[in-house]
């Protein structure tokens, strides 16, 4: 049915997008992945390269043209994402998501493709509305260690708002909180890869702050289903949209649940708590129910299980 209908994934060899391109194949759609490698890796993707469906393209979409004539859809993933990634990168990060928008939503223009942005948690800052809905503005730098992603999230957003009213294109924006599961790079610096990591080799666990702080994760399964629902469903044009698992946790309960269930006996540590780092982050997701009909199903416990077995195998 669907295999005739071409689809660019930007940051196709990344965390999510690895499992976006996978479904995307087994659903019979052909694939163009296109990573620049700094934070993906062509491991993720090994397992599709010999699929006759999947195509990857090792380019950079800020500098480098992607000899694309057609596409039905584009999935715009492209850029580091976790703030060790783009504290490392922030010029890189700055400009895919500021320029690279810019040419992805032109080459959607030029292919009559639908768009769909992946944005981020992170444009509602450290948030003073709890939990965040899409109408919040956000409390956020624009001048400090995270402002080179926040920003030129925030900065993608309104781009494709101005295609989206300027030239009627088909697109819509998804804001992705907290994900995790297999692939995930162990060395990624966030809560869950660093804790399962710390703790199935018997290092200690180091808890910024507090550990007061919250965070809601999603099981990258659920994330994945809800890209191809936001992307594929008539009602997401013209939307903003939140993705992410609404149960809340603190970050200390967090390490001490992993703590457990690894079975570890690891002691569990505090470090100072990195700059602008968020008190608070739960989605309000029921947009996204609404109009979609998705929420996640994958418990916390079950996700993580599957992300413990995933890091032991490596």
């Amino acid at each position: 049915m669907n295999k005739n209908k071409r689809v660019l994934v930007t940051g196709g060899a990344g965390f999510i997008g690895s499992h976006l391109c996978a479904v995307l194949i087994e659903d019979g759609y052909r694939v163009v992945s296109v990573d620049n490698l700094i934070t993906g890796s062509r491991k993720n993707i090994e397992q599709l390269i010999s699929n006759k469906n999947f195509e990857f393209l090792k380019k950079d979409i800020v500098k480098d043209s992607l000899g694309i004539k057609k596409a039905d859809y584009i999935f715009h993933l492209a850029s580091p994402a976790s703030p060790l990634d783009y504290q490392k990168y922030p010029e890189e990060t700055a400009l895919t998501n500021s320029l690279g928008t810019i040419n992805m939503l032109e080459l959607a223009k030029k292919t009559s493709a639908k768009f769909l942005l992946a944005s981020t948690s992170e444009v509602y800052g450290d948030p003073e509305e709890h939990p965040q809905k899409e109408t919040y503005w956000g409390n956020v730098n624009s001048f400090g260690p995270r402002s080179c992603y926040d920003e030129s999230k925030r900065f993608a957003e309104a781009m494709t708002y101005i295609y989206l009213h300027k030239y009627a294109l088909d697109a819509r924006v998804v804001r992705i909180f907290n994900t995790y599961g297999p692939k995930m790079r162990k060395d990624d610096g966030r809560a869950v890869s660093n804790f399962i990591n710390q703790a199935i080799s018997e290092k200690p666990l180091t808890v910024n702050g507090d550990g007061n702080q919250t965070r809601s994760f999603c099981y990258v399964e659920d994330m994945v289903e809800g890209f191809m629902k936001a992307m594929f469903s008539t009602k997401a044009k013209g939307e903003v949209i939140n993705l992410g698992n609404p149960e809340e946790y603190n970050i200390l309960d967090l390490a001490e649940k992993i703590k457990k269930m690894t079975g570890s006996k690891s002691k569990i540590v505090f470090s100072a708590l990195p700059p602008n780092d968020p008190g608070q982050r739960r989605p309000d997701i029921s947009k996204a129910k609404k109009l979609l009909g998705w929420s996640p199903k994958v418990s916390l416990t079950d996700g993580l299980k599957k992300t413990i077995e995933y890091y032991k195998s490596l």
